[in-house]
């Protein structure tokens, strides 16, 4: 048959070799005409020839006319003795290999449509692979999946070439199935690995791609929900991993271990941190595990060491780890800077949740609220309206702190007597609570009326009752610019405080030793 794209490129030519592919088995070298359309350079071609090769080759599949088995040599059974229909669908099943093989490749094709159409297809071919298993059972109720052909769409998936966060986004509607997401975990835990193995430095857009694709993965919270499959089974067995819970949560910590122990770009570890607590944690199967990569980005600083603290004390809290480190790290991260950062609103949420405990000993505490305040010294108006009320709450959860407000010997006069030392690092050694808070005092003078009054409040008895600060996180300002220039002033505003007498003005003005009026 002569076998040119021209001839196979136009619609109607694609299903009239089609339906003489399905008629009759004497004119499989058809199926070579479809396959090359395969290889256009026209995207609307390839789509054409993507559907036509969708409906070929899932006839076949449903028909069972491909060879179950391991799939021997195309050459070798030619020529062998077996019988034509033997042979042919040896033949038919190599020539769906080949068709898998280029639609994987499409998954890097420049047009969109194209790829979305060919993840597609792929994944028709995995569901009914899975209902006619291309591989025989090697016992009664064996659990058949067609795992090659999957690994190989996670691969495509996770090029380190190209950027595929839009097509995994369209992938992400199959991992709602049960089994789909499971063997997505398995199929990128080998991915990642074999990409890290084969080469001595992987590409940012590969770990961003598995990131995506990982995040994308979230676990039920009860094992009764593991019902809904993608590949259709008439009936199920207890013994498979893949109706468990357990073995869901054993694939999503290999996967997740797997990933995060290699060097990842900077900007990957915010992303992970960040999801750390809520969508990591609570599914693996044991959390403390964890505890190397959270200590080692505790190392890091800034927004990722506070990210790592957050990991840490849900392990601490929830997991009873052990990390006696923990606060000194916190504390650590008090420096100027604090204020002006983009993480500042949750940096303070976070401080507030780690110090909400009134379990912990005086001396902490009191060296957190004497660091905040020595900080709020040069600290903006915005930040001020903020930390005072923080401090403050710390002093109502912890009453024996508030020997720092009401100490008898006041230094206030005296700075270079105030014991706190604000070099050491460990809030243990840091004499905080032989201190007072003698920079509140100081802020009582703010330029600022609400910062001076929110500095008053120290004077006064404090409720029992905390302030929220929640509404205070996000303050900026522009913020607070915007509601002075709200504010209505009063019916009359003094322009002099000391009244002047005379034209010229008071007696003992400088005007007066030089001017008189006649």
């Amino acid at each position: 048959m002569d076998r040119h794209l021209a001839s196979a490129g136009p619609r109607g030519e694609l299903g009239r070799l089609l339906q003489a592919l399905l008629t009759s088995r004497g004119q499989a070298n058809a199926v070579f005409d479809i396959l090359a359309v395969l290889q256009s350079e026209d995207p609307e071609d390839i789509q054409e020839g993507v559907r036509t090769c969708s409906r070929l080759f899932g006839t076949l599949l449903e028909r069972e006319e491909l060879f179950v088995g391991s799939l021997p040599r195309e050459d070798a059974v030619l020529a062998g003795p077996r019988g034509a229909a033997h042979k042919y669908k040896v033949w038919m099943r190599h020539r769906y290999h080949s068709c898998c093989n280029r639609l994987e490749e499409l998954l890097t094709h420049p047009s969109f449509q194209v790829k979305e159409l060919a993840l597609k297809t792929l994944m028709k071919f995995v569901q009914l692979e899975g209902a006619k298993p291309l591989e025989k059972p090697q016992w009664e109720s064996h659990y058949l999946f067609p795992r090659t052909l999957f690994r190989a769409v996670v691969g495509g998936l996770l090029t380190p070439e190209d950027d595929h966060s839009l097509l995994i986004s369209q992938f992400c509607e199959y991992l709602e199935y049960d089994d789909i997401r499971y063997h997505t975990m398995q199929a990128a835990t080998s991915t990642v690995a074999q990409a890290t193995s084969q080469q001595s430095e992987v590409s940012p857009t590969f770990w961003n791609n598995a990131f995506m694709l990982l995040s994308a993965v979230n676990l039920p919270l009860q094992e009764h929900d593991l019902t809904k499959f993608y590949v259709k089974h008439t009936q199920t067995s207890n013994k498979w991993k893949v109706i468990h819970l357990k073995e869901h949560r054993k694939a999503f910590q290999e996967m997740w271990l797997g990933f995060l122990k290699h060097k990842l770009p900077l900007s990957l570890y915010k992303k992970v941190l960040v999801a750390m607590h809520d969508s990591i944690l609570p599914h693996l199967a044991q959390p403390t595990l964890m505890i190397d990569f959270l200590t080692s980005a505790c190392d890091v600083g800034g927004a990722i060491s506070l990210l790592a603290l957050n990991g840490l004390f849900i392990l601490i809290y929830k997991h009873n780890l052990e990390y006696p480190d923990f606060y000194q790290k916190l504390y650590g991260l008090l420096d100027p800077s604090i204020f002006h950062v983009k993480y500042r609103a949750r940096f303070f949420h976070l401080a507030d949740l780690f110090l909400s405990s009134s379990h912990l000993p005086a001396y902490l505490v009191a060296a957190f609220a004497k660091r905040l305040a020595r900080l709020a010294l040069t600290a903006p108006p915005e930040a001020l309206l903020m930390v005072l009320p923080f401090i403050c709450n710390l002093l109502r959860r912890h009453p024996a702190c508030r020997v720092m407000v009401h100490r008898p010997q006041g230094i206030g006069e005296q700075l270079d007597a105030d014991p706190y030392d604000p070099i050491e690092k460990d809030p243990a050694r840091s004499h905080a609570l032989e201190s007072c808070l003698w920079e509140l005092q100081t802020l009582q003078q703010h330029y600022h009326p609400e910062v001076s009054r929110a500095a008053g409040v120290i004077n006064q008895v404090l409720s029992v009752p905390e302030v929220s600060i929640a509404p205070l996180l996000e303050l900026t300002a522009y913020e607070i610019f915007e509601q002075d220039l709200k504010k209505k002033a009063p019916g009359s505003v003094p322009l002099e405080f000391i009244p002047s007498k005379g034209l010229l003005g008071r007696q003992d003005h400088l005007c007066t030793q030089f001017f008189s009026l006649t």
